[in-house]
Protein backbone atom coordinates (compact mmCIF):
# COMPACT_ATOMS: atom_id res chain seq x y z
CA UNK A 1 0.00 0.00 0.00
CA UNK A 2 1.45 3.33 -0.57
CA UNK A 3 0.52 6.29 1.33
CA UNK A 4 0.49 10.04 0.18
CA UNK A 5 0.34 12.30 3.41
CA UNK A 6 -0.10 15.65 2.50
CA UNK A 7 -0.78 18.71 4.67
CA UNK A 8 -3.36 21.31 3.72
CA UNK A 9 -3.09 24.48 2.09
CA UNK A 10 -2.17 27.60 3.64
CA UNK A 11 -4.70 28.89 6.57
CA UNK A 12 -5.55 32.02 7.40
CA UNK A 13 -4.08 31.69 10.83
CA UNK A 14 -1.10 30.07 8.59
CA UNK A 15 -1.09 33.39 7.08
CA UNK A 16 -1.41 35.28 10.50
CA UNK A 17 1.64 33.01 11.56
CA UNK A 18 3.77 34.61 8.72
CA UNK A 19 2.72 38.26 9.02
CA UNK A 20 3.70 38.25 12.79
CA UNK A 21 7.14 36.54 12.27
CA UNK A 22 8.07 39.69 9.42
CA UNK A 23 7.07 41.94 11.62
CA UNK A 24 8.65 40.90 14.97
CA UNK A 25 11.79 39.31 13.34
CA UNK A 26 10.16 35.91 15.63
CA UNK A 27 6.50 34.63 16.61
CA UNK A 28 4.79 36.78 19.33
CA UNK A 29 2.79 33.55 20.75
CA UNK A 30 0.94 35.67 22.82
CA UNK A 31 -0.68 37.77 20.15
CA UNK A 32 -1.08 34.92 17.75
CA UNK A 33 -3.16 32.95 20.16
CA UNK A 34 -5.30 36.40 20.17
CA UNK A 35 -5.80 36.55 17.18
CA UNK A 36 -6.29 33.04 15.85
CA UNK A 37 -9.18 31.61 14.69
CA UNK A 38 -10.65 28.18 15.71
CA UNK A 39 -11.57 26.90 12.27
CA UNK A 40 -9.36 28.93 9.37
CA UNK A 41 -10.21 28.41 6.06
CA UNK A 42 -7.93 28.31 2.99
CA UNK A 43 -6.51 31.62 1.88
CA UNK A 44 -5.99 32.60 -1.60
CA UNK A 45 -2.39 31.37 -1.63
CA UNK A 46 -4.04 27.94 -0.47
CA UNK A 47 -6.69 27.69 -3.05
CA UNK A 48 -4.31 28.11 -5.10
CA UNK A 49 -1.66 25.39 -3.81
CA UNK A 50 -5.08 23.08 -2.91
CA UNK A 51 -5.62 23.12 -6.77
CA UNK A 52 -1.91 22.49 -7.94
CA UNK A 53 -2.04 19.68 -5.83
CA UNK A 54 -5.10 18.74 -7.00
CA UNK A 55 -2.96 18.31 -10.70
CA UNK A 56 -0.32 16.28 -8.78
CA UNK A 57 -2.56 13.96 -7.43
CA UNK A 58 -4.66 13.91 -10.02
CA UNK A 59 -2.21 11.50 -11.95
CA UNK A 60 -1.73 9.03 -9.77
CA UNK A 61 -3.85 5.82 -9.33
CA UNK A 62 -5.37 6.67 -6.40
CA UNK A 63 -7.84 4.02 -4.64
CA UNK A 64 -8.89 6.00 -1.35
CA UNK A 65 -9.02 9.52 -0.25
CA UNK A 66 -8.96 10.55 3.56
CA UNK A 67 -8.84 13.96 5.42
CA UNK A 68 -9.38 15.32 8.28
CA UNK A 69 -13.00 17.19 9.70
CA UNK A 70 -11.39 20.37 9.62
CA UNK A 71 -12.33 23.25 7.43
CA UNK A 72 -9.00 23.69 5.74
CA UNK A 73 -8.45 19.55 4.83
CA UNK A 74 -12.04 20.10 3.44
CA UNK A 75 -11.69 22.40 1.35
CA UNK A 76 -7.67 21.17 0.29
CA UNK A 77 -9.22 17.75 -0.86
CA UNK A 78 -11.90 19.67 -3.11
CA UNK A 79 -9.62 20.42 -5.89
CA UNK A 80 -7.73 16.52 -5.48
CA UNK A 81 -11.67 14.89 -5.06
CA UNK A 82 -12.66 16.62 -8.41
CA UNK A 83 -9.14 15.25 -10.57
CA UNK A 84 -9.99 12.09 -9.42
CA UNK A 85 -13.93 11.62 -10.00
CA UNK A 86 -13.54 9.88 -6.39
CA UNK A 87 -15.50 10.08 -2.84
CA UNK A 88 -13.53 11.55 -0.09
CA UNK A 89 -13.67 9.81 3.31
CA UNK A 90 -13.02 12.20 6.62
CA UNK A 91 -11.35 10.70 9.20
CA UNK A 92 -11.85 12.54 12.62
CA UNK A 93 -8.42 10.97 13.96
CA UNK A 94 -6.32 12.50 11.43
CA UNK A 95 -7.65 16.27 12.60
CA UNK A 96 -4.61 18.73 13.97
CA UNK A 97 -3.20 18.66 17.06
CA UNK A 98 -5.26 20.42 19.99
CA UNK A 99 -8.28 19.86 18.59
CA UNK A 100 -10.67 22.78 17.62
CA UNK A 101 -10.05 25.51 20.09
CA UNK A 102 -9.73 29.28 20.93
CA UNK A 103 -7.21 30.52 23.64
CA UNK A 104 -6.97 34.02 24.47
CA UNK A 105 -2.87 33.60 26.24
CA UNK A 106 -0.10 31.19 26.58
CA UNK A 107 -1.69 30.67 30.14
CA UNK A 108 -5.55 31.50 29.56
CA UNK A 109 -7.97 28.63 29.29
CA UNK A 110 -8.64 27.17 26.35
CA UNK A 111 -12.67 27.02 24.96
CA UNK A 112 -13.37 24.22 22.77
CA UNK A 113 -15.70 24.52 20.27
CA UNK A 114 -17.68 21.51 18.09
CA UNK A 115 -16.28 22.25 14.43
CA UNK A 116 -19.07 21.44 11.41
CA UNK A 117 -21.56 19.04 12.17
CA UNK A 118 -23.05 16.18 9.19
CA UNK A 119 -25.28 18.79 7.48
CA UNK A 120 -22.83 21.85 7.14
CA UNK A 121 -20.11 19.15 5.96
CA UNK A 122 -22.83 17.67 3.29
CA UNK A 123 -24.22 20.92 2.42
CA UNK A 124 -20.69 22.71 1.76
CA UNK A 125 -18.77 19.15 0.36
CA UNK A 126 -21.54 17.04 -1.46
CA UNK A 127 -20.15 13.90 -2.26
CA UNK A 128 -17.74 13.40 0.97
CA UNK A 129 -18.15 10.10 3.02
CA UNK A 130 -18.78 11.50 7.02
CA UNK A 131 -19.48 8.47 8.79
CA UNK A 132 -18.68 9.08 12.62
CA UNK A 133 -19.71 12.89 12.20
CA UNK A 134 -23.09 14.07 14.43
CA UNK A 135 -25.29 17.22 14.01
CA UNK A 136 -23.52 18.41 17.40
CA UNK A 137 -19.94 18.06 15.18
CA UNK A 138 -16.93 16.10 16.21
CA UNK A 139 -14.74 18.13 18.64
CA UNK A 140 -15.81 17.79 22.54
CA UNK A 141 -12.83 18.57 24.39
CA UNK A 142 -11.03 21.67 24.79
CA UNK A 143 -7.55 21.65 23.63
CA UNK A 144 -6.10 18.59 22.98
CA UNK A 145 -2.55 18.06 24.50
CA UNK A 146 0.70 16.10 22.85
CA UNK A 147 -0.11 13.20 24.46
CA UNK A 148 -3.24 13.13 23.22
CA UNK A 149 -1.88 13.68 19.53
CA UNK A 150 0.97 11.23 20.14
CA UNK A 151 -1.92 8.31 20.99
CA UNK A 152 -4.11 9.55 18.25
CA UNK A 153 -0.58 8.72 15.84
CA UNK A 154 -0.33 5.50 16.91
CA UNK A 155 -3.93 4.67 16.17
CA UNK A 156 -3.66 5.85 12.91
CA UNK A 157 -0.63 3.87 12.18
CA UNK A 158 -2.42 0.15 13.48
CA UNK A 159 -5.24 1.15 11.03
CA UNK A 160 -2.67 1.88 8.13
CA UNK A 161 -1.37 -1.54 9.03
CA UNK A 162 -4.92 -3.15 8.91
CA UNK A 163 -5.22 -1.20 5.83
CA UNK A 164 -1.91 -2.34 4.09
CA UNK A 165 -3.01 -6.29 5.04
CA UNK A 166 -6.31 -5.90 2.65
CA UNK A 167 -4.50 -3.70 0.15
CA UNK A 168 -2.35 -4.47 -2.81
CA UNK A 169 1.28 -3.30 -2.76
CA UNK A 170 0.44 -0.74 -5.51
CA UNK A 171 -2.97 0.32 -4.24
CA UNK A 172 -2.20 3.50 -3.52
CA UNK A 173 -4.41 6.21 -0.76
CA UNK A 174 -4.48 10.23 -0.19
CA UNK A 175 -4.44 11.17 3.51
CA UNK A 176 -4.82 15.26 3.64
CA UNK A 177 -3.90 16.31 7.45
CA UNK A 178 -2.03 19.10 9.45
CA UNK A 179 1.58 19.92 10.07
CA UNK A 180 1.59 19.01 14.04
CA UNK A 181 -0.09 15.95 13.44
CA UNK A 182 1.80 14.65 10.95
CA UNK A 183 5.37 14.94 12.57
CA UNK A 184 3.48 12.69 15.49
CA UNK A 185 2.49 10.16 12.61
CA UNK A 186 6.15 10.03 11.16
CA UNK A 187 7.20 9.43 14.43
CA UNK A 188 5.26 6.57 15.55
CA UNK A 189 6.15 5.59 11.74
CA UNK A 190 9.52 5.38 12.62
CA UNK A 191 9.58 4.42 16.67
CA UNK A 192 10.71 8.09 18.11
CA UNK A 193 7.81 9.16 19.95
CA UNK A 194 7.68 11.63 21.64
CA UNK A 195 10.42 12.97 19.56
CA UNK A 196 10.36 16.33 21.09
CA UNK A 197 14.36 16.91 20.01
CA UNK A 198 13.44 16.79 15.94
CA UNK A 199 10.17 17.56 14.00
CA UNK A 200 9.15 16.60 10.48
CA UNK A 201 8.08 20.04 8.96
CA UNK A 202 5.68 20.07 5.85
CA UNK A 203 5.20 23.31 3.78
CA UNK A 204 1.73 23.80 2.74
CA UNK A 205 0.49 21.06 0.76
CA UNK A 206 3.88 19.23 1.17
CA UNK A 207 3.57 15.49 0.26
CA UNK A 208 5.38 12.88 2.21
CA UNK A 209 5.21 9.37 0.21
CA UNK A 210 5.67 6.36 3.01
CA UNK A 211 4.84 2.17 1.16
CA UNK A 212 3.47 -0.36 3.44
CA UNK A 213 4.90 -3.62 1.95
CA UNK A 214 5.00 -6.66 3.37
CA UNK A 215 7.56 -8.09 5.27
CA UNK A 216 8.96 -11.04 7.06
CA UNK A 217 6.30 -12.15 9.76
CA UNK A 218 5.13 -8.80 10.53
CA UNK A 219 1.80 -7.65 8.55
CA UNK A 220 3.78 -4.57 6.92
CA UNK A 221 6.83 -3.00 7.31
CA UNK A 222 7.31 1.11 6.25
CA UNK A 223 9.85 2.16 3.91
CA UNK A 224 9.74 6.00 3.86
CA UNK A 225 10.60 7.45 0.03
CA UNK A 226 10.23 11.27 0.35
CA UNK A 227 9.35 14.13 2.86
CA UNK A 228 7.71 17.28 2.10
CA UNK A 229 8.04 17.07 -1.58
CA UNK A 230 6.75 20.21 -3.07
CA UNK A 231 7.51 20.64 -6.99
CA UNK A 232 3.73 20.46 -7.63
CA UNK A 233 3.97 23.97 -6.36
CA UNK A 234 4.86 27.14 -8.34
CA UNK A 235 7.72 29.46 -6.72
CA UNK A 236 5.51 31.87 -5.60
CA UNK A 237 2.76 29.69 -4.18
CA UNK A 238 5.40 27.92 -1.58
CA UNK A 239 4.45 28.61 1.94
CA UNK A 240 4.86 27.43 5.46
Amino acid sequence: MILYLIRHGQSSNNLLDEELKERSGTLPYDEYMKLRVSEPPLTAAGERQAEQLGTFIGSLPVHRLYCSPMLRTLQTMQPVAASLGGAPSVWVDLHEHGGIFQRAGMDAEAVGFPGLSRTEMLANFPGYRVDGIGEEGWWFGGEEDRAGCHARAARVLEELHRMAAELAADDTIVAISHGTFMDSLLKAIVGRLPGDEFYFNHHNTGATRVDFLPWSDRNSVAFIRYVNRTDHLSEEDLTY
